[in-house]
């Protein structure tokens, strides 16, 4: 690793206590979101797709039930397993545990599709039909950004465990939406700082044409210019494209020595047109980000050869960061068998911090979760699990959940730190996590 004043700056490599302790908290009171109920939609939005139904079911605010909006289908389904099952996984812990509020709590679930209009349908089911008091998701910061205002204008919280727009900050209304996941802004730079470290200079950026690529390009740039590093090629790609042959002669000609590709499960065909460019990873190393963290990177590419993927290297938020609940990576391995893990331990956090929210709050009113949130998740007693947690909250004590995903300590709608795994293919096609950085 190098060791310049950048790199210091940037990044903090020793994933110690005092590094989150030290986390800045934001200027905004964390209880002072205004009071909303949670049966009365705010005004139409000026997308069609973001106005609340008109007919809203009855919330509960006895029992706590949440709905998932989560891929089950589409350009992120490899992220819907991971993440489905931390929820399930949540939900049996607290059940285990007394539930919240004296109830079990109760799942519903619901696809994303990865695609704004399948994601406004299982919206509209959640919100008209099932009556949730809280969303879990929705995968992408594109699809978030499409549905965000319709679930938060209708008093209903909403907590990602895999936005990382950082667009997405405080986004919806009245404080509803909160996330899990750190924003691109810090991931951006850990991945510049992987290519530089590595002893790349003239840096290619390809990125598919959304709010989550584009932003994630320009922290990749700021950073590597930062750097001294030069970015040779900056372009975004059509993701419903089915050809890239142009981008790829345009990446060949700019002759990098490292490519960055930002990108969902499309990002494979463009990494294979590479290949039969002659600039490969074999050839230029390429370097990608979570979006396309995938321990089935080399199948996907060519199921005949486990040694394609050799070359490409990335970036993720961890799901087992060294100051994560300990218990969690094997207990969800058990849980889940053979079930990638990434994002699964933010999935987790958000039903955990739900319940924890609704059981301090002693109701399941979504305005009530909402200004717990917070409370739940810093200056108390810590804790790891819900069990622990809510014996702790009954006991008549101020809590502090540092969960699975590590301590959150909500900034506004967003934890305020950030750890992220850098990982390598080897030539069996596996997926190998180098080290953990931290950064806030």
């Amino acid at each position: 690793m190098r060791s310049s004043s950048r790199l210091w700056r940037v990044l903090a490599l020793l994933l110690g206590f005092t590094l989150i302790a030290a986390a800045c908290s934001s200027d905004d009171d964390k209880d002072s979101a205004p009071s909303s109920s949670s049966t009365t939609a705010a005004d139409d939005s000026d997308n069609g797709d973001d106005e609340v139904p008109g007919d809203l079911a009855d919330i509960d605010t006895d029992t706590l039930t949440i709905g998932t909006l989560l891929p089950e289908t589409g350009s992120l389904a490899f992220l819907g397993p991971p993440m489905t099952n931390g929820v399930a996984m949540a939900i049996r812990d607290i059940n285990e545990a007394g539930g919240a509020l004296g109830n079990d709590v109760v799942l519903i679930s619901g696809d994303d599709g990865s695609d704004p209009d399948v994601a406004n349908n299982t919206v509209d089911r959640l919100l008209g039909t099932e009556g949730v008091n809280a969303i879990i998701g929705a995968a992408g910061s594109g699809v978030t950004l499409q549905v965000v205002d319709k679930i938060t204008g209708a008093g209903v919280l909403e907590c990602s465990p895999s936005n990382t727009g950082a667009n997405l900050r405080n986004a919806g209304k009245d404080g509803f939406y909160f996330r899990t996941a750190p924003a691109d802004n810090l991931q951006g730079p850990v991945l510049a700082e992987y290519i530089m470290e590595d002893g790349h200079s003239n840096v290619a950026i390809i990125v598919r044409a959304d709010d989550y690529g584009v932003g994630f390009a320009g922290f990749i740039a700021d950073a590597l210019e930062e750097g001294g590093a030069s970015v040779v090629y900056n372009e975004s790609f059509d993701p419903q494209a089915t050809n890239f042959d142009a981008e790829v002669q345009a990446i060949k000609a700019a002759d990098p020595d490292a490519i960055a590709l930002v990108s969902f499960e499309e990002g494979i065909q463009l990494i294979q047109a590479l290949i039969e460019a002659g600039i490969g990873p074999d050839t230029i190393p390429l370097y990608v980000g979570d979006g396309l963290a995938t321990g089935d990177m080399a199948e996907l590419i060519d199921p005949s050869n486990p040694a394609v993927a050799l070359g490409i290297k990335g970036t993720q938020p961890s799901a087992a960061p060294e100051l994560g609940a300990a218990f969690f990576p094997a207990a969800f391995a058990e849980f889940a068998p053979g079930v990638d893990s990434i994002y699964s331990a933010q999935a987790y956090d958000c039903a955990i911090l739900i319940a924890l929210a609704a059981h301090q709050a002693g109701t399941a009113d979504p305005a009530e979760i909402r200004d717990n949130m917070s409370s739940v998740s810093q200056d108390g007693t810590k804790c790891e699990t819900y069990a622990e947690c809510k014996d702790l909250i009954d006991a008549g004590e101020d809590i502090d959940y540092d969960g699975a995903s590590g301590p959150i300590d909500f900034d506004g709608s967003d934890p305020s730190n950030g750890v992220y795994e850098l990982f390598e293919y080897d030539d069996e096609g596996n997926m190998n996590v180098v080290r953990q950085v931290a950064v806030k």
